[in-house]
């Protein structure tokens, strides 16, 4: 079991973007809006992310970055951060995961899982 002084939690919700899509070429744009919970007993600044982008055909993108959209936010104890963001994808399906590099008040640096989740087209899925 972890240590409970670190846990956040990290809720993803998804949009595909027809209006940022197109057929020529093949790109299909989503949102995700990133919900990032502090359950743990003391303030933990978010420093850096670190995405795992899958596409249909299993072609890997890693994407690596300071902060979220910009900021490297404090989320204090009991506090959430959310914001949105987008990724554009060459098929119908995909999927994301990764971790955000995250640094408690105390100075001990540890990891918040983001757990896979789907992207899709709506009706691309059976």
């Amino acid at each position: 079991m972890s240590d409970p002084r670190y846990q956040v939690n990290v809720r993803i919700t998804t949009r595909y973007l027809p209006e940022r899509s197109g057929e020529d070429p093949q790109r299909y744009a989503f949102a995700y809006d990133v919900t990032i919970e502090n359950r743990g007993s003391m303030a933990a600044r978010l420093l850096s992310r670190h995405w795992i982008i899958t596409d249909g055909d299993g072609k890997v993108q890693e994407v690596r970055g300071a902060g979220v959209v910009g900021e490297q936010p404090v989320i204090q104890p009991g506090q959430c951060h959310a914001y949105t963001s987008g990724t554009l994808l060459a098929t119908r399906v995909g999927s994301m995961q990764g971790s955000y590099q995250m640094q408690a008040e105390d100075g001990h640096a540890f990891e918040a899982e983001i757990r896979p989740f789907r992207l899709a087209v709506p009706g691309a899925l059976h």
